[in-house]
């Protein structure tokens, strides 16, 4: 799925869930132009080409009592590309990609303690083929901002 598959419609109708994916149809549809019903089933639409995967709210990590979050660089002996349910397997893992440079795998890790971010480390050292990691520990958070896509002007 590409954004040269989304009209203006779609991107204004995407940029206002990402800001509340809770809205009714009828305040969607008001706020773009479109009957509750055909906002509707643009959503529809939009779920169905993969552009919206999911519908879900944003938490304060912190009010979870998760106030350590961490990136971790991991090195490997071996190709890294088949062991997502490895990663995936590790809760306090929120993120992991496959990642080109020194390392194989970032990982975005958040939990309560340091004691527990030094729990995940040994974790991710008993995934067959890492041979080590890096943890950089976020001190403050400036901004996180959802994914959108670009308008016409950014192609």
């Amino acid at each position: 799925m590409t954004s040269e598959n989304l009209d203006e419609i779609d991107r204004a109708l995407v940029a206002l869930l990402q800001q509340d994916a809770g809205q009714a149809y009828a305040a969607l549809g008001k706020a773009i132009g479109l009957s509750a019903g055909a906002t509707h089933e643009r959503v529809r639409k939009l779920r169905e080409r993969g552009v919206v995967r999911r519908t879900t709210i944003e938490v304060d990590p912190r009010a979870l009592g998760l106030g350590v979050l961490a990136f971790v660089m991991v090195e490997s002996s071996a190709w890294m590309g088949d062991s997502a349910e490895a990663f995936a397997a590790i809760p306090e893992i929120e993120e992991a990609h496959i990642i080109a440079g020194s390392a194989s795998v970032l990982v975005k890790v958040r939990t309560s303690t340091t004691e527990q971010l030094q729990d995940v480390l040994r974790r991710l050292y008993a995934i067959e083929g890492v041979s080590g990691t890096q943890a950089t520990v976020s001190l403050e958070t400036f901004f996180e901002r959802p994914s959108s896509a670009p308008g016409p002007a950014h192609r």
